[in-house]
């Protein structure tokens, strides 16, 4: 294939990565049917927040499977494992909703499938995103990202329009429509390689027993580009199954060099065949290192990122869980006049907000991370930085708002802090510890959501409830506007800061770490 139509092919891909991506952020739109779900099944608050719990652990805690799976056999397996998850956890929620009663065990285990299911096609999305495109991969996971954060708005305004004020049949599109993106798309979506391959001689292939460390580790370099999943054509295997070597690799490293202010759309540079290209020096962090799983625990910088994630991923996801709860708290007692149609549409337009903020935030961040590399040189943990102040500005906000005409503050800062959160984390962690296990390593860091994730969805929880009364239908209901969840905002306001100091930190620590790396290396090169 030539260098033009895999640049094509390239794009197709990226393409059905964020379509499927589009699919597998449907966990955020729980607050849209959420509390009516609850209502309809006669639920405590702390029981619909368990149950959307249980979706953020199919999301977070199914990461390692997830990641080695995907770094082992390729993304295509578990786009279909996800697809297959997506339709079968949201088609028995509609079922229960339907019917109007279901065991909770029941329904905590179908939230796990659409989280797990989420889990496991996104993660190959991103995963092809960043091979296809190592030299932009800020920008090129930002799509996919992007579309991510976009899924709870683009699923909710569908069903508004198609089914307005019907949570059953919102649920039935929730299981149709994120089974269909994937199925589709899993056609599309291919790991395609960035190296042209040339067989060495037998003179030259003897070559391989003298080389010194440098060259050694240079080899290993280029030989860590094959990845699972990616089509080499032209590529011959020896008698013995042993797979060859190659000379003239146009390394993803040298294309960096070569390419680095270059546009993710722009044409492919194009190679003649008989070139003489010199053995790359892989400058890039991400492809000099190859740490993955178990690996990372000893080092200081895994958990850094780690806590970051843990801690500012749960802010995140309590507004997000939560946000259809603390409307119509606050309905409820700035006008107790409005009914339930009115409350699920302010609902259905938060969930929105959320979303569209999410996905500029991520699109923001994933581009603005590449910028801060290449042209300012700076560290990408300055877009958590970032990400830090505005979840602050948003607890500020949550825990002084009573007019529920303003929550849309809370709303969008949490929906842009949460995207800059999400749009550089994959770039840092392959920074960190390298592109080739970047699904494994991804699963690993995302466990720290489960932690802090439930810590936090399950005290709002419980302050919620010890607000609520039960009404002459026999539901919880808090009227007390609020008072109702100020409590736990206070504490992720505390949080935050913490969050900030342990980022800033980061920096100066990731900083100095880079710099002694590279004075080390200069000197074995030397040697």
């Amino acid at each position: 294939m030539s260098e033009k139509n895999l640049h094509t092919a390239r794009i197709v891909s990226s393409i059905a990565a964020t379509a499927i991506s589009l699919a597998c952020g449907t966990n955020y739109v729980y607050s849209a049917w959420g509390p009516q779900f609850a209502e309809r099944l006669h639920l405590s608050s702390t029981e619909q927040n368990l149950i959307g719990t249980f979706g953020n652990l199919g999301m977070y805690l199914m990461g390692i499977p997830v990641g080695i799976l995907v770094d082992r056999q390729g993304p295509r397996p578990a786009i279909i494992i996800g697809g297959l998850l997506l339709g079968a956890g949201y088609f028995p929620l509609h079922q229960a909703y339907d019917k109007g009663f279901a065991s909770v065990p029941l329904l905590c285990m179908f939230s796990f499938f659409t989280g797990f299911g989420g889990c496991a096609a996104f993660a190959a999305a991103i995963k092809t995103s960043a091979i296809n495109w190592p030299h932009h991969r800020g920008t090129a996971t930002a799509f996919p990202l992007a579309a991510f954060g976009l899924s709870a708005f683009f699923f909710s305004m569908f069903a508004q329009f198609v089914f307005p004020g019907n949570t059953g049949h919102f649920l039935l599109v929730l299981s149709c429509g994120t089974f269909g993106l994937t199925f589709v798309s899993f056609f599309f979506l291919r790991v395609l390689p960035h190296a042209h391959y040339a067989p060495l001689s037998s003179s030259e292939s003897s070559n391989r027993l003298h080389r010194t460390k440098s060259e050694e580790s240079k080899y290993r370099a280029r030989q860590a580009l094959l990845e699972p999943g990616r089509s080499i054509s032209g590529a011959p295997e020896t008698e013995e199954g042993d797979p060859p070597s190659y000379q003239g690799i146009r390394s993803e490293a040298h294309e960096g060099v070569l390419s680095e202010t270059s546009s993710l759309m722009s044409s492919p540079a194009s190679s003649s065949p008989g070139d003489v290209i010199e053995e790359p020096v892989i400058k890039d962090h991400a492809h000099r290192v190859d740490i993955r799983g178990w690996k990372m625990l000893p080092l200081l910088e895994f958990w850094q990122l780690f806590c970051l994630m843990g801690i500012l991923t749960g802010i995140g996801l309590m507004t997000i869980n939560n946000i259809g709860n603390d409307v119509r708290a606050l309905w409820r007692h700035y006008d107790d006049s409005v009914d339930d149609d009115f409350i699920m549409k302010r609902q259905a337009m938060h969930v929105s907000i959320l979303s569209v903020c999410s996905f500029s935030g991520r699109l923001l961040s994933g581009v603005g991370s590449d910028f801060l590399v290449r042209v300012l040189h700076a560290s990408r943990l300055w877009c958590l930085t970032i990400a830090c102040l505005v979840f602050l500005v948003a607890q500020i906000l949550a825990i002084n708002i009573q007019n529920p005409h303003f929550l849309g503050f809370v709303s969008g800062f949490t929906g842009i802090a949460y995207g800059f959160l999400f749009g550089c984390f994959p770039s840092l962690v392959a920074e960190a510890f390298g592109i080739y296990g970047l699904s494994t390593n991804w699963g690993v860091i995302t466990l720290s959501p489960v932690i802090c994730g439930n810590i936090f969805n399950l005290l709002y929880g419980h302050i919620y409830d010890i607000h609520s009364i039960i009404n002459q239908k026999g539901s919880r209901e808090c009227t007390e506007g609020l008072e109702c969840y100020r409590g736990a905002y206070l504490v992720t306001v505390i949080a935050c800061v913490v969050a900030l100091a342990l980022n800033i930190w980061s920096i100066h620590y990731t900083h100095a770490l880079r710099e002694e790396e590279d004075r080390l290396r200069e000197e074995e090169e030397r040697d």
